[in-house]
């Protein structure tokens, strides 16, 4: 074998060495049930402090890198867990083919474009298949659970609506979330007040009109 050939093997194994180890890596550090990393976020905090002009040293901002990355454990803590998981406590009522609906659910989420929250309500809809149903509250469980994470409204709306689909084999879904984004209140056109509307439709939602009608004149929208 010529000295290229062992050249061109060695380069061929070092770049399926790379290849491998970015994708452990990916499968790794960015694994949706990753940990927080609160030392990194305390780290960052600090950087973001001096990349504005403040002082972290001065008394009021001392615990802030700390506050704050006990802070993003609890407003991310939806990256440690799998929210369709709720909704496998369910149960059989025979002959149940009717409209179940959860309305007013508050959420409350975080916009990765801006790193800013946005505030609101989702409102679920399904028609459960062979009476398999779940509990209320597990749905709620499962739209806080999306909520937590770095989102946009439209993906989060559809992560639900895909949960139940998934969990519960229903015979459609309909979700429909309104939120207020600050990162239109705060910033840029700075308007007060807007909410966004998304919604979500799959199953008989979306191929019935006439049934998409009347769970939107149940919710009121």
């Amino acid at each position: 074998m010529t000295e290229e050939t062992h050249a061109t093997e060695a380069q061929k194994e070092t770049h399926a060495t790379e290849i491998h180890t970015k994708a452990v890596h990916t499968n790794t550090a960015h694994s949706e049930f990753a940990p927080l990393d609160q030392a990194r976020v305390r780290a960052a905090v600090r950087e973001f402090l001096l990349a504005i002009g403040e002082d972290p040293t001065r008394e009021g901002l001392l615990e802030t890198p700390d506050r704050v990355a006990r802070a993003c454990a609890e407003l991310f803590s939806g990256m440690q867990e799998d929210p369709a998981a709720h909704l496998r406590k369910q149960f059989f009522e025979e002959g149940n083919h009717e409209m179940v609906i959860v309305r007013d659910i508050p959420f409350s989420s975080t916009c990765e474009h801006h790193i800013l929250p946005f505030v609101g309500k989702a409102h679920v809809c399904y028609i459960p298949k062979g009476g398999r149903i779940t509990g209320l509250s597990k749905i709620a469980r499962c739209v806080m659970g999306y909520s937590r994470r770095l989102q946009v409204q439209e993906r989060l709306c559809g992560q639900v609506a895909d949960a139940m689909m998934a969990e519960l084999d229903p015979l459609g879904v309909l979700v429909v979330m309104e939120a207020e984004h600050t990162c239109m209140t705060m910033r840029g056109v700075r308007s007060a007040g807007a909410l966004t509307l998304t919604s979500a439709v799959r199953g008989i939602f979306k191929d019935n009109e006439k049934t998409r009608a009347e769970a939107m004149r149940l919710l009121g929208l």
